[in-house]
């Protein structure tokens, strides 16, 4: 069975299966560190699920705005064009934790939080906190994992 790893200590991502690893990646999780409540823009601890996957046939560097493909694609100008916007780029697994009271439902739902784990411009730094609650990747790296997950795949963040 395949399942994620996510180690904010670490700021990496790692896919098991049958409990062996099989894929490494750097991430960029929240600046503000971990938690769980709604609007911290921290990255919510405990057992989550892929609820969804998003973004599967767009080209590398579709931006994302409210789960939709702008029809936009990344590039440098654009990026200055829109100074200050939050990239989410190339593909989208949606995250749901399954921990009532501290990642499901209530104020700490992580699905109502919109937390994903997504991609980002390659301008942006891996292996260091500064997202606003997602789980950032390189969009190589998040087009890998989409293609090896399926929905409902387990991630522990911790």
């Amino acid at each position: 069975m395949k399942h994620l790893h996510v180690s904010i200590a670490d700021q990496t991502l790692t896919l098991l299966c049958d409990d062996q690893p099989v894929a490494h990646y750097l991430v960029s999780t929240a600046l503000k560190g971990p938690g769980e409540a709604s609007g911290s823009e921290q990255t919510p601890r405990g057992r989550h699920i892929i609820r969804a996957k998003i973004g599967g046939g767009m080209p590398v560097g579709a931006v994302f705005r409210g789960r939709r493909p702008t029809g936009e694609v990344w590039t440098p100008e654009l990026h200055v064009q829109h100074a200050g916007r939050d990239w989410i780029l190339s593909r989208i697994l949606w995250l749901s934790g399954t921990e009532p009271g501290h990642n499901r439902l209530g104020n700490c739902d992580t699905m109502r939080r919109y937390i994903y784990i997504h991609g980002t411009p390659d301008t942006e730094p891996m292996g260091v906190p500064l997202s606003h609650g997602c789980i950032r990747m390189r969009s190589a790296d998040i087009i890998d994992l989409f293609d090896r997950v399926p929905v409902y795949t387990p991630v522990q963040i911790d």
